[in-house]
């Protein structure tokens, strides 16, 4: 077990390495720069820009002066508002954080209710309906959702406020965000206790008496979640850093917002700090997930 956790923090750490060689090198490797659509700029202006923050300098050595302030904790300054990397990422993941956890939340447990019920009542109308509804969740995008939200229930019907810093209401970003991973999970969890349900240890339970809410959750439902659990990992980065669009079309001042506007504006450090956040992130959700396989089932080794 120890050996297996060394190894994969070890992978992890590369994979982080690689993602910043390549979003670096990418990154600088398309034509202009952060300080190219300044106006009124005098090359004098500009080149003392890129000397402040280093881009004079060739791309290798860029490249080893941030790896040598990341390793200290320094992410940069922003090269458009001067503020501190790190500061900016944190104090907006807090709003991404409290809608994607409320989102991720939601899909999940929705998803595995469903999905269970649809199993368990195979070829009736609420598993014809549950299908249903997962497919044309599956369908439709987040945005176009977000957008169709926004529009019903905030200008046409006035129910709902548009979100602002003063009027917090996360429903409808909460909303658009856990569909698709609700719909996702709940054809998944139904996929996987089907199978389950058709195993033999199950046959044999119901056959000696066992009570059949104690087949389904103690017997088959832990099983059958195995591979959610795999979907869920990655999942969870994904959806806690909150989605670029979905937060810009709710004007939600978190993570995925300050992203976009960090590559609109060629913000060089924005872009890197999100990107080694979010890889971050990934792999850590990643080697989470593999653990908890051994607390579902015991079966697993990590040899």
């Amino acid at each position: 077990m120890g050996r297996y956790v060394v190894k994969r923090v070890l992978l992890a750490f590369f994979t982080i390495v690689i993602i910043t060689i390549i979003t670096f090198f990418t990154m600088n490797a398309v034509p202009g720069g952060p300080f190219n659509s300044e106006k009124a700029s005098s090359p004098e202006v500009k080149a003392a820009l890129e000397k402040r923050y280093n881009l004079d300098k060739p791309l290798p050595e860029q490249y080893i002066i941030y790896v040598k302030g990341l390793v200290h904790g320094d992410m940069g300054i922003s090269t458009k508002t001067g503020r501190d990397i790190a500061e900016t990422i944190f104090g907006s993941f807090k709003v991404s954080a409290t809608i994607g956890g409320m989102a991720a939340a939601l899909a999940i447990l929705t998803g595995i209710v469903l999905g269970s019920i649809a199993a368990l009542y195979r070829n009736t109308w609420a598993d014809r309906f549950i299908v249903f509804i997962s497919t044309l969740m599956t369908a439709v995008p987040s945005f176009v959702l977000a957008t169709l939200l926004l529009y019903v229930f905030c200008i046409k019907l006035g129910w709902i406020q548009v979100w602002s810093t003063e009027n917090s209401n996360y429903l409808l970003p909460v909303l658009a965000l856990s569909m698709y991973p609700m719909a996702y999970i709940t054809r998944l969890t139904k996929t996987s206790m089907l199978e389950v349900l058709g195993q033999d240890y199950v046959r044999t339970a119901k056959a000696k008496g066992v009570a059949p809410t104690k087949v389904i959750f103690k017997h088959a439902l832990r099983n059958a979640l195995i591979p959610v659990i795999t979907y869920v990992g990655p999942m969870l980065a994904s959806i806690l850093t909150g989605s670029m669009v979905v937060e810009s079309i709710f004007t939600v001042g978190g993570l995925g917002s300050k992203f976009v506007t960090g590559i609109n504006n060629r913000d060089y450090p924005m872009i890197m700090g999100t990107t080694i956040f979010l890889a971050v992130l990934m792999v850590t959700m990643n080697l989470i997930s593999d653990l908890i396989y051994k607390m579902v089932d015991p079966r697993i080794t990590f040899d």
